[in-house]
């Protein structure tokens, strides 16, 4: 097991000028040596979840594997999760906010139908950020391993393959695929897309903020959250700079 790695240990932008030349097994391989049993890893169960799914617990079989359910998934991604948790022997950690849909729906209404970013925010904090906080932190996580691709946001095309959120280390082994890597890699290892995948979508969250990607669409994040913003919070600092990453689609 590795040593606990403090904030001060690590040179971000040298460790990226050297991190940039691993390869994806590689650079997960580096984490796991690096952070030991306080590397986690974060899924959606979304489109394309089995690349990272598999690539990872290929290098660290037992890496905590975080999914925030926020109750509100369409059915064919629960089964998608039952499937690949089984398939890959996932050591799954599901967490949920402690207001229920329910709760949460009397008190605030239905957040998602109020076509307004804030609205959004306030949804995706109670029901996203809230629960991964919780996580992190309960599992003692001081390094990160997320799918993040760069040209799925204007956002994550600023990362670099090592990050820091807040006091979380963040490890991108695939921000630099495309999707024919994506499905290079998904056929090589036979791993199966989302069910939902075959209706036009190219990227499910919850079923009241996706639909199908159609031809006038000019990104797939179209898609997501009736195109007013790119990102549900996540994997963006919790910060002052937040509520601006948040709230436009052009940034």
């Amino acid at each position: 097991m590795a040593n606990a790695v403090l904030e001060s240990d690590l040179d971000l932008e040298a460790l990226n000028k050297t991190l940039s030349n691993m390869d994806a097994p590689e650079l997960v391989t580096w984490g796991a040596e690096t952070f030991g049993d306080r590397l986690v890893m974060s899924t959606s169960f979304g489109i394309q979840s089995a690349v990272m799914l598999h690539l990872v617990t290929q290098v660290t079989p037992n890496i905590p594997v975080i999914w925030v359910d926020t109750g509100y998934l369409p059915a064919e991604t629960y089964r998608f999760a039952d499937e690949l948790t089984q398939q890959l022997g996932l050591n799954l950690k599901v967490y949920q906010s402690p207001i229920s849909p329910a709760r949460m729906e009397a008190l605030h209404g239905r957040l998602w139908d109020q076509d307004n970013v804030e609205a959004l925010n306030r949804y995706d904090y109670i029901r996203k950020v809230e629960p991964m906080q919780r996580a992190l932190k309960e599992l003692g996580a001081e390094a990160w391993l997320a799918g993040l691709r760069a040209n799925q946001t204007s956002h994550r095309q600023s990362l670099g393959r090592i990050a820091q959120q807040n006091d979380i280390y963040k490890l991108h082994p695939i921000l630099s695929w495309h999707s024919r890597d994506v499905y290079q890699y998904l056929t090589t290892h036979n791993l199966p897309y989302h069910p939902l995948f075959d209706e036009g979508y190219v990227t499910v969250g919850d079923w009241h903020s996706s639909r199908p990607m159609t031809s006038t669409d000019g990104d797939e994040r179209d898609t997501r959250f009736k195109g007013l913003k790119q990102e549900c919070g996540l994997h963006l600092p919790q910060t002052q700079g937040e509520a601006e990453s948040l709230n436009s689609s052009a940034l």
